[in-house]
């Protein structure tokens, strides 16, 4: 039996979490907080994140790392992007020696402008191989309520992925495997920003012609700015790509789309938190790292800017808006 470590307890953690208990791991979930670890362990219910969803007896909770850490083989790392290296730097001398690490956070690091996967290496101190993505269209109430859904598992090391890929095959989650890492990490941190922005248009009750043309204008830029740093072009026509960018624009349970839409309403970023669970959308934070990354390598993101200038700039939606349409004319 493979055993599991899910460092973080937020709903997606808990998500796969259950999913590996149900394709018939061993789980060990960690939650920063004893009180959600107690809740979990007794109740087998997660209140905060997951409320009403019934977790498998299989997933053992606790707040110790150590505990968590013990002998797994596959370490999940299901923080926030913007905390990972914090929270790795405290559990990396617990993290077994040959354990195969598994991250969900879709993000680019502030100030380094580093993937996540690079940020692991760095931080851990182990070899790229070792490190694996989860990423594709995975809205985590959906596959709690074991909705079919499938994912893509990317890792360089095709053994590494393909063990990942058998520890998570539920009866409702189908993953695939891919070792196109870079591509996956980059169509997963920019789809929120594009979510972001299709949020902003349907809260100006903006139609579906403006929501197609903004999906697939931001699958253009992220898919050049894939590309720019050695990405596989095909990675952007699967999962990994258009499908989570599909779902994380086009869904009310997106917390992107859903911030977003309250900045469309006129929300400010304190407001929009508030109304989205209290906490600011992964997109607000990375966008910034997102378009600095995309000059650096001299790729054209206007989307990306555009989101950038509201969130960070001042700019109002309708100003985007303006600023995206009367842009230069040119060919597709």
């Amino acid at each position: 039996m493979v055993r599991v470590a899910v460092m973080g307890a937020g709903s997606w953690g808990t998500t796969l979490a259950k999913v590996f208990a149900d394709a018939g791991s061993a789980v060990t979930l960690w939650a920063r907080r004893s009180e959600v670890a107690r809740t979990i362990q007794i109740s087998r219910e997660n209140t905060d994140y997951l409320p009403g969803l019934v977790l498998p007896r299989e997933i053992r909770a606790t707040s110790e790392p150590a505990k968590a850490l013990q002998d797994a083989d596959i370490v999940v790392l299901a923080v926030p992007s913007q905390t990972l290296r914090e929270n790795l730097s405290e559990w990396r001398d617990l993290i077994p020696e040959d354990a195969t690490l598994l991250s969900l956070a879709k993000g680019i690091e502030r100030g380094t402008h580093l993937r996540m996967t690079e940020v692991i290496a760095e931080v851990a101190g182990v070899d790229p191989d070792r490190i694996a993505v989860l990423s594709g269209p995975n809205l985590a109430r959906e596959i709690a309520l074991e909705q079919p859904a499938a994912t893509v598992i990317a890792c360089t090391d095709e053994k590494r992925a393909k063990a990942v890929q058998a520890a998570l095959a539920a009866p409702y989650f189908r993953p695939y495997t891919n070792d196109d890492v870079i591509g996956c990490e980059i169509g997963g941190a920019c789809k929120n920003v594009i979510a972001l922005a299709c949020g902003m248009a349907t809260g100006k009750g903006l139609g579906e012609n403006s929501l197609a043309s903004l999906m697939t204008r931001g699958l253009a830029e992220i898919s050049r700015l894939g590309e720019a740093l050695g990405a596989d072009a095909r990675t952007f026509a699967g999962l990994a790509g258009i499908g989570d960018l599909i779902a994380t624009c086009s869904s009310p349970l997106s917390r992107n789309r859903s911030f977003g839409k309250c900045l469309g309403r006129g929300d400010s970023l304190e407001d929009a938190a508030r109304a989205t669970h209290g906490q600011v959308a992964e997109g607000v934070i990375s966008s910034q790292s997102v378009w600095q990354l995309a000059r650096e390598h001299g790729v054209e993101m206007p989307i990306t800017q555009a989101v950038v200038g509201v969130c960070h700039g001042g700019m109002d939606v309708d100003t985007m808006i303006r600023a995206l349409m009367g842009r230069s004319k040119k060919a597709e």
